[in-house]
């Protein structure tokens, strides 16, 4: 009797540990998974204001455009959260480079002088030429027609190095401003000839806009890619993710839609 009832407390005990047990395995189980929505990261992207079509605040006060719709696309596609804020492009700059903001996405274009200085770019996502643009009516018809006269342009943007670019060459001035929109209304005002600006931004705010200027033919450059920036190596996880969903959004489609969507190419 005694070695019976020794069997049956053994037994009892060890279905007890096994139950033990399972509770354990389920509350880790529960806790990780607790712990790992708590740590995850909310990066933080800084972007331009006034970018139209890439970045802009649309008729009912909402902040929308080509980068915004990839950005929320490919956080979709990859599982991350981010919060976009709208800082004008030299702040949203300088938030990134001070480790206010995790990463930048506003229309900038990758270039060697970007690389050197710390600026780590994720694949092209769009490739844009920058062009001269000129008041509604004007007669300056070619690089010729600026000498002597001013030439205004966006302060750090591709825009400007082109202009700076041919400056000694075709004999300009150059005056810089911190953006698109008082840059426009120096050339409408008559103060400046000219200025240089991304092509499709242009062609939308002239379409879209009504703004008083126009393109004229042969002044653009070659053009180069515009790309998602970090300038900190510690948010590769970032850019990586960025590189992913990127091909993932191209592979299926999603990426001509947003295009589609704002240029109709």
């Amino acid at each position: 009797m005694k070695k019976l009832l020794s069997a049956l407390l053994c037994v009892a005990m060890a279905a007890s540990m096994l139950v033990g047990c399972g509770s354990s395995s389920s509350d880790k189980a529960e806790s990780t998974e607790a712990a790992g929505e708590a740590s995850g990261k909310k990066w933080i992207i800084a972007t331009d204001t006034v970018f139209r079509p890439f970045e802009y605040t649309n008729e009912n006060n909402e902040f929308v455009g080509i980068d915004v719709d990839i950005l929320a696309a490919i956080a979709e596609d990859q599982g991350f959260e981010y919060e976009l804020q709208s800082l004008g492009w030299d702040a949203a700059v300088a938030a990134v480079q001070a480790g206010q903001a995790d990463g930048l996405i506003a229309g900038a274009t990758i270039k060697q002088e970007r690389i050197d200085s710390g600026w780590i770019f994720s694949d092209g996502y769009y490739n844009a030429t920058q062009t001269f643009v000129v008041a509604k009516g004007s007669s300056v018809a070619s690089f010729d027609d600026l000498k002597g006269q001013n030439v205004a342009v966006k302060n750090g943007t591709a825009g400007a190095d082109f202009a700076e670019s041919l400056k000694d060459q075709y004999g300009y001035t150059i005056t810089k401003f911190e953006d698109s929109p008082t840059m426009y209304q120096d050339v409408i005002n008559g103060n400046s000839i000219a200025c240089v600006e991304d092509t499709p931004i242009m062609a939308d705010n002239i379409k879209n806009s009504g703004v008083e200027l126009q393109i004229p033919e042969g002044m653009e450059s070659e053009g180069a890619p515009y790309g998602f920036a970090i300038m900190d190596e510690n948010n590769q996880e970032l850019l990586d993710m960025f590189n992913a969903g990127l091909a993932n959004i191209k592979a299926n489609g999603k990426y001509d839609e947003i295009i589609a969507k704002y240029i109709g190419e």
